[in-house]
C-alpha cells in the first residue's frame, strides 16, 4: 500500500471529517426533521462556533474531539460574555450532531454529554393583570386595520399562542362550532386549542371586513398578504401606548399572561402545558412561581403578622 492509499484508509477509519458532516447534519435537520429556518439558523451558528474552536485547535475530525475539548470551547463562550443559556444551547446541538454521528456513522462517544453550561437564574417572564389586560384589549374599531389588530390581540390573549403559530395561521384552522382552532407549533406538531367568545366575536368582525382575496391567511397585511412577525409586533406595541399602557406590550407577554391567569385560576398545570403545546412540564413550572409570588402578595397585605415585612 502507497503512503497517499495508506493516508486514506486512515482518514476512513479515523471517521467523516468535522466540517463535510455537520454540513451534513444540517441538511439532515432541513430535509428529514424538516425544522424551522429559525431553529436552523441557531444550529448552524453553534456548529460553526464549534468549527471554529476545532480549527483553531487543529482538530478536524469528530473522533479526535474529547469532553476536555467541550469543557475547553464552553469556557470560551462563557469569557466572550455569553449568557448561559446561549451556552447552554450550543451545548445542545453539539450533542445532537454527536447522536447524528453514532447513528450515521456508528460513533459512539458523545464528548458534550457531560458538560453542561453554567448556571444563572431564571428570569421570571413579565405579564399583564385582569386589570391591565382589559385597559390594554380597549380598541377604537373605526377601521379594519383595528379590527384586525384587535381580532390577532384577543386571540393572543385567550388562546396563549406564540406569535409563529398565530402568523401561520388559515382561516380553515378555525372549527366555529366547537370554538377551537388548530395551531402548529415547534417541531411542526399540532395541538388543537379553544377560543374564547370574546375572541371568537372579534375575528368574525375582522373577517366581516377583510378585503377579498386568494390569501387563506387569517391575519393579512394592508397589501392583502399573510401578515408578517414585525408587524404584528410593532402593532401590539402602538396599541400599548394608544391605551395608556406604562410599558411595551409584546406577543408573548399576552401569552404569558394567559399562562398565568389560567393556572391561577384552575391550578392544573397539566392542562396549562396541553395549551400552550410545551413539550416538557418543566417549561410550564416556571408559572407557578408566579403564582407564588402572587399568593405572597396578597399573605403580605392579609396577614396581621405579615403588615411589616418587606418583600422585594
Amino acid at each position: 500500500m502507497d503512503v497517499k492509499s495508506h493516508s486514506a484508509a486512515s482518514l476512513e477509519l479515523e471517521g467523516p471529517d468535522l466540517a463535510g458532516s455537520t454540513q451534513q447534519f444540517l441538511d439532515y435537520l432541513r430535509d428529514v426533521r424538516q425544522l424551522s429556518p429559525h431553529t436552523l439558523t441557531n444550529y448552524q451558528r453553534d456548529l460553526k462556533s464549534l468549527l471554529a474552536f476545532c480549527e483553531e485547535h487543529k482538530i478536524f475530525i469528530p473522533a479526535k474531539i474529547t469532553e476536555t475539548e467541550i469543557r475547553q470551547w464552553a469556557a470560551q463562550m462563557h469569557r466572550r460574555g455569553l449568557a448561559g443559556s446561549s451556552i447552554q444551547r450550543s451545548l445542545s446541538a453539539c450533542r445532537s450532531y454527536f447522536n447524528y454521528l453514532g447513528r450515521m456513522h456508528n460513533q459512539r462517544h458523545n464528548p458534550a454529554t457531560a458538560v453542561q453550561a453554567p448556571r444563572q437564574s431564571r428570569k421570571l417572564p413579565k405579564t399583564l393583570d385582569a386589570d391591565q389586560v382589559g385597559q390594554y384589549l380597549t380598541f377604537d374599531k373605526g377601521s379594519i386595520t383595528a379590527l384586525r389588530d384587535h381580532a390577532i390581540t384577543e386571540l393572543f390573549y385567550s388562546s396563549g399562542l406564540r406569535l409563529a403559530e398565530l402568523v401561520a395561521l388559515d382561516i380553515g384552522d378555525i372549527d366555529r362550532g366547537d370554538m377551537l382552532i388548530t395551531v402548529t407549533g415547534k417541531g411542526n406538531k399540532t395541538r388543537t386549542v379553544p377560543i374564547g367568545s370574546m375572541a371568537m366575536e372579534a375575528i368574525d368582525q375582522w373577517l366581516a371586513a377583510r378585503p377579498v382575496n386568494t390569501e387563506q391567511a387569517l391575519f393579512t397585511s394592508n397589501r392583502g398578504n399573510r401578515i408578517s412577525t414585525r408587524n404584528i409586533q410593532a402593532r401590539l406595541k402602538l396599541q400599548g401606548r394608544k391605551s395608556g399602557m406604562h410599558q411595551d406590550v409584546h406577543p408573548h407577554m399576552l401569552r404569558h399572561s394567559f399562562a398565568s391567569h389560567m393556572l391561577e385560576s384552575s391550578g392544573d398545570l397539566r392542562a396549562v402545558q396541553e395549551l400552550l403545546g410545551h413539550a416538557n412540564i418543566s417549561t410550564t413550572q416556571i408559572y407557578t412561581h408566579l403564582d407564588f409570588q402572587h399568593l405572597a402578595k396578597v399573605y403580605d397585605s392579609a396577614h396581621p403578622r405579615a403588615k411589616k415585612r418587606s418583600r422585594k
